[in-house]
């Protein structure tokens, strides 16, 4: 694909050119034959003209003889406008305008308007490479030179919302200290426009040419930022636990070692607490985030606390302990400004606001506040509608289906999935389409679909190839309630024993009571007398983290099995002390189905 688009553009979708240019590929060696496709060998280079089509080209150039003015286009790029050429050119207005009507009589240029808010375009994209091959090396130079100085005195406007031309025409005169900072604003204005393929490439231009300068506290400072700036791009477009992610963090982080007291550390710190995050590394984690709280409470600003809270509250939830988690997050939530915030969404991936309350909503509804869930997890989607950044966008609708998945709203699950795979898929954020999947397997189990199961391992696969490990308990919860609805318990079994290895080897925590629940069932429905046990174990880890929701569910599970076995008392008893202590969510079906089995134990 990558070839196929540099010989569409290249060629315009000439004939003669697609060819000759095909040719040219298949005998470079750059393609090995694979079955029925290629494969590139290495690196795509830019693809350059064949001998052929080179020699057609110049003839022509030669013969319209229009001196510098051609090669200085080409230099501009594939278009140009006049009042740019002209502020270049050394040629004077009368001879400028001549030489290009030349060039455009002999339809090598294309004009639109008329001097001086005239535009220019080669008729091909050839043709431009034909012309600034042309020109010797030394001369491409002082062109791009000239272009990158005009364009910073005269143009300011086209300076600041395209840095990318000044950094490349900087980068191409060899001037190279200049081109950086240009590089990193346009990987910056890019991000901003959620154009994060392009802001990655415009970053690691200047990334590369750093490796170019020598060691000083200047390049220091100025690779820090490109990678700092790099970091959210990378996540989104690849996910928070891709190796790329872990390595420009691991990269930024050396890099802070050799400065004091760099304000960049915070963002670098965060930027390693997500990656480890989604590899479910939780005891990294939690020290992660310990120390971005006081490095947060050291510096005394309140942006930094939002951030440092958040990511406490985040930590502490993965592991069980809830009620501190919504504490930690209540306190991020309240020092959180739209306004004040608002540029945090570019610096550590997500606005801090969505995230604090995606997780509050999360953690509300475990600690048995279902309503109070669904009230903050509907701010937090209006709140990202606002924000007008699309990572920020998915974040909260992805939060939005865990909340109605909890509620087991199936109508509600299936529209925001929806939501959150279509706006996935347009913006590239793999992580967020993966579970999108996994919630299509679970609503089509739902409906007693065996096919479901299949498509929720598929979900989950994808996942993991994106390098994340984080809520996988949650994801294998989800297949193991496939296989009870559609009645393969053996399997269920082999999922559970998965799972709870999960929740052993990473310590995450929040949904080891529901897994021991669901545990229970399946032995149930085999006939196992275990189950009982692991309905008491699930009922014990449910009260240890105040898990309310978990626990109201794993009572009942209990209290119909006691139901059969004729203890109806010691079921009533158990099941009203559990329900007596919810104040809300009584039209959800965990405690609509604890209501109808406590009338029918009365």
């Amino acid at each position: 694909s990558e070839v196929l688009q540099q010989v569409v553009v290249k060629t315009d979708g000439v004939p003669l050119f697609v060819e000759e240019l095909t040719k040219m590929v298949l005998e470079s060696g750059l393609l090995r034959e694979q079955g029925n496709y290629y494969k590139l060998t290495g690196s795509l280079p830019q693809l350059t003209i064949p001998a052929t089509l080179q020699d057609s080209f110049m003839a022509r150039l030669d013969r319209v003889d229009t001196g510098e003015i051609c090669g200085l286009g080409a230099t501009l790029g594939r278009e140009f406008t006049y009042d740019l050429l002209q502020a270049v050119s050394a040629l004077d207005e009368e001879t400028l305008k001549r030489e290009l009507a030349k060039l455009v009589e002999s339809e090598l240029l294309y004009q639109r308007g008329h001097p001086p808010q005239a535009t220019y375009i080669f008729k091909h994209a050839l043709i431009q490479d034909a012309a600034y091959q042309s020109l010797l090396r030394g001369k491409r130079q002082q062109y791009h030179q000239k272009i990158a100085e005009v364009l910073e005195k005269h143009f300011p406007e086209t300076a600041e919302t395209q840095p990318e031309l000044l950094a490349h025409h900087y980068t191409e005169a060899g001037l190279i200290e200049k081109a950086i900072p240009f590089w990193q604003a346009a990987g910056q204005r890019a991000i901003e426009r959620s154009a994060n393929v392009e802001a990655i490439g415009h970053l690691n231009k200047g990334l590369n040419l750093i490796k170019t300068q020598p060691e000083s506290p200047e390049r220091t400072q100025q690779e820090l930022d490109l990678l700092i700036t790099l970091g959210p791009a990378l996540t989104a477009t690849k996910g928070f636990a891709a190796s790329e992610v872990e390595k420009t963090y691991a990269l930024a982080m050396e890099l802070c070692r050799k400065v004091e007291k760099t304000p960049q550390l915070f963002p670098v710190l965060w930027g390693q607490w997500a990656f480890y995050a989604a590899r479910a590394d939780h005891k990294t984690v939690r020290e992660l985030s310990e120390q971005l709280l006081l490095l947060a409470q050291d510096q005394q600003g309140s942006g930094l606390l939002v951030e440092a809270h958040s990511a406490v509250g985040a930590s502490l939830f993965w592991l069980g302990e809830l009620i501190p988690a919504r504490d930690h997050l209540e306190q991020g939530i309240a020092l959180y400004g739209p306004r004040q915030h608002r540029s945090h969404a570019f610096i550590y991936g997500q606005d801090p606001g969505v995230f604090c309350l995606s997780y509050l909503a999360r953690a509300l509804w475990f600690l048995g506040y279902p309503d109070q869930a669904l009230d903050r997890i509907n701010e937090t989607l209006s709140m990202a509608q606002e924000l007008s950044h699309p990572f920020s966008l998915a974040f909260a609708l992805y939060f939005a289906t865990l909340i109605r998945q909890l509620r087991q709203e199936v109508q509600s699950v299936r529209e925001l999935t929806e939501k959150v795979i279509t706006l996935s898929s347009e913006q590239g954020f793999p992580q967020w389409l993966t579970y999108g999947t996994i919630l299509q397997g679970w609503m089509l189990a739902d409906k007693g679909q065996g096919e479901g199961i299949a498509q929720v391992r598929q979900g989950m696969a994808d996942w993991r190839t994106t390098g994340a490990e984080i809520g996988r308990p949650h994801h294998l919860g989800l297949l193991i309630e496939t296989y009870l609805k559609v009645g393969e318990a053996e399997e269920g079994l082999t999922s559970i024993a998965e799972a709870l290895a999960v929740v052993n080897k990473n310590g995450e925590l929040y949904y080891e009571a529901e897994l021991y629940r669901l545990k229970g069932e399946l032995l149930l429905k085999l006939g196992d007398a275990e189950s009982e046990a692991c309905f008491l174990k699930a009922i014990d880890i449910a009260r240890r983290q105040g898990a309310k929701s978990l626990e109201l569910r794993a009572v009942t599970s209990l209290s119909r099995l006691l139901q059969k076995q004729g203890k109806k008392d010691e079921a009533r008893q158990m099941l009203s002390e559990i329900y007596d202590w919810f104040t809300e969510g009584f039209d959800t079906k965990d405690l609509l189905d604890a209501k109808t089995l406590l009338e029918e134990l009365s």
